[in-house]
């Protein structure tokens, strides 16, 4: 039986030789190995406008910071991770404690808990409570940049203006229609170097053609994730064939994708950057006495408060948050299709998507495809709108009577309860012993720790609210495990932003 210890592989990890050009940023990621043998890949963002200037230390700091994040998912398995940058105090901490808070969660979530991606001995490490659970000496060297220095900024940025991380799920669509009415939009697609791309192809097609603030970077993170993943001794060598919902190590991802909408938003004075998350991903869980987020902290709002934190650290005047964080997944989807139907013409949440004709289509085989179908048929909306044909449909349907759906308890069981009652699904022990109505699934959620209405920035609050309202079934607060119908003051609109009034920690 392997320990945590054993999963330090590695002598030294180096994030280094980083290359600053006006439309790309580049950084070598070189792993010492124990033999003494080095390999090495590089990690690269490419732009078709110009944002960088090697010689200006505010650009360089931010390309040091953005060709960091993927080194972020390996503290576990290093001695030692060098950084080779210009950083200031507030990047290394940030660094720091987001290395830690991966770590543990990828402890917790990828060797504590199933991943059949493992091999023996390493699939049965057991629990072990650490004060510390990054293994790696996070250390930071500036080779090639001496000659600068960041300067403390002060920036004033256009709060009617928002990036939006985008991608062709409903989530970021929705978003997108949102800000559409009320703001500026600039959707931001970061096209990965991977088949996850497929699913963005069609959203970006239409905003290329349709929306002029419309951003796509480049980044090959993806080959470098595979890359590593290929360097792990504790990975099974044909990963790749194995069918999964799960990524073999990684968790910091999102990140990766944030960190490359930065440049478009510092040089547009942008004031708002947009995730597409709901209320189901902010989770707290507990394994063995270890703390952790569920492996869904980069989609928390925990996420957005600690990267808004860093923000204004860097004096940057940009907020990080989710419009979405109230609703549920079936209201999302409610909301896109009644609202917005064209922009859920586009929708492809399959991670399998294929090309046809030219344009990407579901796989409609996957767990998130028949949640797809079941709740566009929940919500007596036709599937074939985003590329689902029938025949998908009759079986995504026949499968939901079969096997459950990846949402917390309630969101499925009001799913399930609607699928019943409209004769939509077969009727037996699995369904009916999944489904229970929850009324609350359709109506705004506020909670202390998932959703509250001060994390959102003020000048965003009625906006939202007067949307959302029209297609939920109300507002509802939970008070001692009970949700209770409220309504919310005009005061309650106008109270201060968060940081006013929060010292969260990741760690």
């Amino acid at each position: 039986m392997s320990t945590i210890k054993s999963l330090i592989v590695f002598p030294l990890l180096k994030v280094h030789q980083i290359i600053i050009e006006p439309k790309r940023v580049k950084a070598t990621y070189s792993i010492q190995k124990k033999d003494g043998t080095l390999v090495s890949n590089d990690l690269i963002y490419t732009y078709n406008q110009v944002y960088f200037s090697k010689k200006n230390a505010q650009d360089v700091n931010l390309a040091s910071m953005m060709l960091s994040q993927v080194a972020l998912n390996y503290g576990l398995f290093f001695e030692t991770i060098e950084f080779d940058g210009l950083f200031e105090e507030v990047d290394k901490r940030f660094l720091k404690d987001m290395t830690e808070n991966t770590s543990k969660e990828i402890l917790v979530n990828k060797f504590f808990t199933k991943n059949e991606f493992l091999k023996p001995p390493f699939d049965s490490i057991q629990p072990e409570k650490l004060s510390k659970y990054t293994a790696a000496n996070l250390i930071f060297v500036n080779t090639q940049f001496k000659d600068l220095k960041v300067e403390k900024t002060s920036c004033i940025t256009n709060k009617n203006e928002y990036a939006i991380l985008s991608s062709g799920g409903k989530d970021s669509l929705l978003t997108y229609g949102i800000i559409k009415e009320i703001g500026e939009a600039h959707p931001v697609f970061i096209n990965e170097s991977g088949r996850h791309w497929f699913t963005a192809v069609n959203a970006h097609n239409y905003f290329r053609e349709n929306e002029p603030n419309t951003v796509k970077p480049w980044c090959n993170s993806d080959r470098i994730f595979n890359w590593m993943v290929k360097q792990m001794p504790f990975i099974k060598e044909n990963f790749q064939n194995i069918r999964a919902d799960i990524y073999p190590i990684r968790l910091w991802t999102v990140a990766v994708f944030l960190f490359g909408v930065l440049p478009v938003a510092r040089k547009r004075g942008i004031g708002n950057i947009l995730i597409g998350n709901e209320y189901d991903t902010t989770v707290k869980g507990n394994h063995n006495g270890i703390s952790h987020y569920n492996a869904l902290y980069d989609q928390s709002k925990y996420f957005d408060n600690a990267l808004t934190r860093y923000y204004q650290k860097k004096g940057w005047d940009i907020y990080q948050y989710s419009v979405l964080r109230s609703l549920s997944e079936l209201l999302i989807l409610k909301i896109l299709v009644k609202r917005y139907p064209d922009l859920q013409k586009l929708q492809v949440s399959c991670h399998a998507a294929h090309e046809k004709d030219g344009k990407m289509l579901p796989c409609g085989n996957c767990e998130k495809c028949r949640r797809i179908v079941g709740m566009l048929n929940a919500l007596d909306e036709d599937p074939k709108r985003c590329g689902y044909n029938d025949d998908q449909i009759i079986k995504g349907l026949e499968a939901l009577a079969k096997h459950s759906v990846k949402q917390i308890g309630s969101d499925a069981a009001h799913l399930y309860h609607l699928l019943l009652s409209k004769s939509l699904i077969q009727k037996n022990e699995h369904t009916t012993k999944l489904a229970k109505e929850h009324n609350e699934i359709v109506k705004l959620r506020f909670d202390n720790e998932r959703s509250m209405l001060s994390d959102l920035p003020n000048h965003i609050r009625k906006p939202l609210l007067d949307i959302f309202i029209k297609y939920s079934d109300g507002i509802v607060q939970l008070r001692e495990r009970k949700w209770h119908t409220f309504t919310i003051e005009k005061e309650e609109l106008e109270t201060s932003y968060f940081l006013n009034k929060e010292n969260e920690r990741t760690t």
